[in-house]
């Protein structure tokens, strides 16, 4: 349909359009996208064989839904991208302030007006993107802001009672109908103001100021809500769960794979960063090992979550880390250190909620324990596993790099030095080629071999057989008891 040359009610009916409700649109459009194989919510990971069936199930239901789940699992972009299933246009009578339908009018504007001029009533289109509404629940939110309520200027104006609907000035529920419509946060909405949606989302009526307004708005209800919240803030009151269609649980990626697409697609690294710096793969894999271990701390607060945001924001501040150490050292291009993750830690702190113990410990020393651990994570899968209890003049693949530094001095790596200085460090510790050449032959002349160099230092301080001490400019590596005896 050319929605160019219609522009009365008279020729949208001559072209044969009919009402469909946003429910049936929504089910219309989705329908032909399963049949059709396509994606439904584009750029939503993780969640194919389990938030997106449901979610699906429930359009094909026509339910309003609730989306639980703990921060940062895309509730409220799967609720954005719900606008995709609508019709790319709808008709509304001109000026009408609640979108009627031409052909099923609601307000009393708009019946008045197809009266008055029948076919030439004026019609105007709306585009999907115009269709989504969002409000966050807070405290103050008042029925007033989501009904409406009586406009006394109006009134005055207009020289009508009270009484009277005309002198309605309309809240955001009746301005979005026809569209779809989120509360984000809906347990932060006080019981009150909570009971005023009950009819909305029942029987299609409004009551402002002890008059009822017939007003059977047609709209698709999304809500979200956090687990969290039916405890610590408040809850949804039971009428208004029952009147929502489906629950939906969300939750956050179940595998580092998943995860790091997640961060790939959502962080904004600029031109010169995604050309001039390079992330190896086990930097990404050990980026995303931070949040799974932090899900998991006995630090922070499970409750709460641990956003997929904290991830993205981490490897944007990595890429930043590894940008500035570049540009001080005048090198034109370089690859991300594992020394250049001290750089996150800011992204960690701003992004957990700490219990009591990791309040007392310090939310710097949480984010570093959370690095450490997700190197001793991920260290079996790259190199022999170290065993907590070894037999006595037991020999391990690593005998020959922790005599080395037992024999020597250690060595200082710093943070702001020049690549090529960074690779002679690391190859003067003959003893760590030979390992790396032994068990990871594959990355022997990739810039990825020096940040697995490290990742082996640091994997060997993490199960306790070196020591890595940070002073102002960079960290120390020497020998574990080495080390305990010069302190002595």
């Amino acid at each position: 349909m050319n929605v160019q040359t219609i522009n009365t009610l008279g020729e949208l009916k001559k072209a044969g359009y009919e009402s469909k409700s946003i429910k049936d649109e929504l089910r219309k459009n989705l329908r032909e996208k399963i049949k059709n194989d396509e994606v439904t919510f584009q750029g939503i990971y993780g969640y194919e064989n389990s938030v997106i069936p449901e979610l699906e199930r429930a359009i094909l239901s026509r339910h309003n839904i609730n989306l639980l789940g703990l921060r940062g699992q895309a509730k409220t972009r799967l609720a954005r991208l719900m606008v995709n299933l609508l019709d790319e246009w709808i008709p509304v009578v001109a000026g009408s302030e609640i979108n009627d339908d031409p052909l099923n009018p609601i307000s009393r504007y708009a019946r008045e007006l197809i009266k008055e001029k029948g076919d030439d009533t004026p019609v105007t289109w709306m585009h999907r993107e115009e269709r989504f509404f969002e409000k966050l629940a807070t405290p103050d939110v008042t029925v007033a802001d989501l009904i409406g309520d009586v406009d006394p200027i109006k009134a005055a104006n207009l020289k009508l009672s009270y009484a009277d609907d005309r002198v309605i000035h309309y809240g955001m529920i009746p301005r979005a109908n026809r569209c779809i419509f989120v509360i984000n946060e809906l347990p932060d909405l006080q019981a009150r103001i909570q009971v005023a949606l009950f009819n909305i989302l029942q029987e299609g009526d409004i009551q402002i100021r002890g008059f009822k307004v017939r007003l059977p708005l047609d709209m698709q209800f999304v809500f979200t809500a956090n687990p969290e919240d039916y405890t610590n803030r408040g809850s949804i009151v039971t009428p208004l769960k029952d009147r929502i269609g489906s629950q939906i649980l969300t939750h956050y990626p179940e595998s580092l794979e998943v995860a790091r697409i997640i961060t790939e697609h959502e962080a904004r690294p600029d031109e010169l960063q995604s050309k001039n710096i390079m992330v190896p793969q086990l930097a990404k894999e050990l980026l995303e090992q931070i949040s799974f271990e932090a899900r998991e701390s006995e630090y922070i607060d499970h409750k709460s979550g641990v956003s997929a945001r904290m991830s993205i924001t981490a490897y944007e501040n990595l890429l930043s880390t590894a940008e500035r150490r570049a540009l001080k050292t005048g090198d034109e291009t370089t690859t991300v250190r594992l020394s250049d993750f001290m750089g996150v830690i800011p992204s960690v702190t701003g992004k957990v909620e700490l219990v009591y113990e990791g309040e007392q410990e310090g939310a710097a020393f949480v984010a570093e324990t959370l690095i450490g651990n997700a190197i001793q994570s991920l260290f079996p899968e790259y190199f022999p596993k170290i065993e907590k209890l070894e037999k006595q003049n037991q020999k391990t693949p690593y005998d020959k790099l922790i005599a080395w530094f037992f024999e020597g001095e250690g060595f200082e790596l710093l943070d702001d030095i020049k690549d090529d200085e960074y690779k002679t460090i690391l190859n003067s510790v003959k003893p760590l080629a030979g390992i790396l050449d032994k068990y990871q032959a594959e990355i022997a002349d990739t810039p990825q071999r020096y940040f697995m160099m490290e990742f082996l230092l640091w994997g060997l301080v993490q199960n306790k057989k070196l020591s890595k001490k940070r002073f102002i400019k960079g960290y120390q590596f020497k020998d574990l008891y080495g080390s305990y005896i010069s302190g002595l």
